[in-house]
């Protein structure tokens, strides 16, 4: 692409519209991960006795292994989430941006 193309993107206001929403998009979702990871570091540190209990009879499981399972999956189905945008409605707005900046030529 050309200079004058790379141009047009950026003096295009949906370009602004898709960097802001984007952006929005992950540090919300980063966000989350921040706010899930610390409270599990600060449950460790500060709960070890709640963190130790066992939910089931017999079993090597307790509530910390599950809270850091939990974390696996939080965090794969966060990312999903940002993966599953990112391939709809943010690719829709960037091939509608970029065909723009081609049409303009």
């Amino acid at each position: 692409m050309s200079s004058a193309t790379y141009e047009r993107i950026r003096k295009n206001p949906r370009f602004t519209e898709l960097v802001e929403r984007r952006g929005r998009y992950a540090w919300i979702l980063s966000g989350i991960v921040f706010v899930i990871f610390y409270i599990f570091v600060l449950a460790v540190a500060f709960a070890p006795d709640f963190m130790s209990i066992r939910p089931f009879a017999g079993s090597n499981l307790t509530i910390g292994i599950l809270a850091g399972l939990f974390q696996f999956i939080a965090f794969w189905v966060l990312s999903l989430l940002y993966v599953r945008r990112a391939n709809g409605e943010f690719d829709d707005m960037n091939k509608e941006i970029v065909d723009a900046a081609w049409g303009g030529k």
